[in-house]
């Protein structure tokens, strides 16, 4: 058996994946990582380590046209040969906004939509070692908090756009309970290869199978931040810790394994969560809900700057339903909105959600953001 395919198994034991009776959705882009992927749970099935109804899924963006076309022939081709069955989506991806996170959200929509019309278990993608690295700087570049540095996890829910939207709206956060999720009727979202395989790894691979994987041109495109990234910060980064990959993706795997901060109690000055007002007041609704979009300014200019900023991150998330794009900018914004003296101002976030002032609270309110 090659190191890859007993590095793949190994993990597959620790996270606690199934290894018979169960659908499973496997990401194929036609690239090194998830090409590799493929080509080891096809040797896996092969040798009787796993009795699982694999779907090879492939999305089509649309962006770099005849050869998008020729990464699905690719993926079409190979999926007949190792005889996958196979999912396939298309969607043209909106030039407007975000191209990177447009195209992510269309291909995990279509992902999501995938694992629950076969009634899956997950959905596995070929994110690597470098692809934390890289995750790791780009957040810690944009100024995020603990959240985003701790880096992509191994497994997590699998949610739609809509569903996220939906998650944010709700009165109460979604919390997994545990980072490595049992089955239930939400499909997870897994990746096996996260912290071992490094993308030399995957692409030896690819070429001691005999296979030759396909190469997205949109990876030499230096205005993508990831590309430069990549292209740029990491080489130099590598002339001074040869190990730079390692070392960045076990830093956001420790940060993500340290204890969360402990709650603290009113009376040690973390802020009163809801309105207060005049009782009855239909706007404020039930002002003992902890989970209130509203903050109290009085209560928020007596904390210090870091109980005030973790407060801020804590409650945005559970309005908007994730930290995605906010920054440190963002965040200090939201600051100044607290103590300017003028109400009505507000903070608009990237993608959805403002912060408004008013009335000596702060709102959130969970809106489409336009740009």
């Amino acid at each position: 058996m090659h190191k890859f395919v007993r590095d793949l198994i190994t993990e597959w034991r620790k996270l606690g994946l199934p290894f018979a009776d169960e659908t499973i959705v496997v990401a194929v882009s036609g690239g090194a990582d998830s090409l590799s992927l493929l080509l080891a749970l096809d040797d896996l099935r092969t040798r009787k380590k796993l009795n699982l109804r694999f779907v090879a899924a492939h999305f089509n963006h649309k962006l770099r046209g005849h050869e998008s076309d020729a990464d699905e022939e690719f993926v079409k081709h190979l999926a007949s040969e190792k005889g996958f069955e196979l999912a396939i989506g298309h969607s043209p991806i909106a030039a407007k906004g975000n191209v990177e996170q447009n195209a992510r959200d269309a291909r995990y929509d279509f992902l999501t939509r995938t694992a629950n019309n076969l009634r899956a278990y997950g959905v596995l993608t070929a994110h690597t070692m470098n692809d934390q690295a890289e995750t790791f700087l780009l957040n810690l570049i944009r100024g995020s908090g603990m959240d985003g540095l701790s880096g992509m996890r191994p497994i997590r829910e699998l949610r739609d756009t809509e569903t996220e939207a939906a998650i944010s709206a709700s009165p109460r956060p979604h919390v997994s309970e545990s980072p490595f999720l049992p089955f239930s009727s939400t499909p997870q979202l897994i990746r096996p290869l996260l912290t071992w395989a490094r993308r030399t790894d995957t692409e030896n691979f690819c070429r001691e199978c005999g296979v030759e994987y396909r190469y997205d041109t949109m990876n030499e495109d230096l205005s993508f931040k990831r590309v430069r990234i990549r292209k740029i910060l990491l080489p130099v980064l590598s002339d001074l810790n040869p190990k730079i990959i390692e070392t960045l993706a076990r830093t956001a795997d420790l940060i993500s394994q340290a204890e969360p901060p402990t709650p603290l109690l009113p009376e040690e000055g973390w802020p009163k969560v809801g309105a207060v007002g005049a009782a009855g007041d239909p706007e404020l609704g039930d002002t003992s809900n902890e989970f209130s979009p509203y903050l109290l300014i009085k209560d928020l200019k007596i904390l210090d700057k870091p109980k005030l900023y973790r407060t801020l991150r804590v409650w945005l998330r559970t309005h908007r339903g994730d930290l995605r794009s906010i920054s440190l900018k963002h965040i200090e914004s939201i600051e100044r909105l607290i103590l300017s003296p003028k109400s009505g101002r507000l903070v608009e976030l990237p993608d959805r959600g403002t912060v408004r002032r008013h009335d000596g609270r702060l709102r959130f309110e969970n809106i489409k953001v336009d740009k």
